[in-house]
């Protein structure tokens, strides 16, 4: 293996679509025929502004040249509090590893240029979604799961 870990930058915006949609499409485990066409314009849209304004860092993985894996982290703020008087968080996505690269560490690698650059940023409250596939991966590193939280679904 030959791994690279590239921070993306606007100039792989069709590379960073593009494997949105297969991490969309993996996780979800959705067909090739269902039809994404509008989630790939709205990520398109989202890559373009959030690089742009630097809210979203992303790391794309590759074997040479062949795609291979990626992880991203969006930056926002909320009102400061006694826990986080910054009001700055993270929320890490987009963390997919192709299967035939899986349990090689590249997943903890990403997940640690991630939870770098939001250090960097000043940003300790970092938190994700994590599917049954990756959450021993990310209890291993610390995440802890929260009890208070709660989500409207329209």
């Amino acid at each position: 293996m030959n791994l690279t870990y590239k921070k993306a930058t606007i100039d792989d915006l069709d590379t960073l679509v593009k494997t949105r949609i297969e991490v969309l499409r993996s996780a979800n485990e959705l067909d090739d025929d269902i039809n994404m066409e509008k989630v790939e314009q709205k990520s398109k849209e989202y890559y373009i502004k959030s690089l742009n304004n630097d809210v979203h860092t992303a790391y794309l993985v590759f074997d040479n040249n062949s795609f291979v894996g990626a992880g991203g982290v969006s930056y926002f703020s909320v009102l400061p509090t006694y826990h986080n008087p910054t009001g700055k968080k993270a929320y890490i996505m987009n963390m997919y590893v192709r299967p035939d690269y899986r349990r090689q560490g590249i997943a903890t690698k990403v997940l640690d240029l991630l939870v770098e650059d939001a250090k960097v940023k000043g940003i300790n409250v970092i938190s994700l979604e994590a599917t049954r596939m990756g959450k021993p991966l990310y209890e291993k590193y610390g995440f802890v799961k929260m009890e208070n939280e709660m989500e409207l679904l329209d």
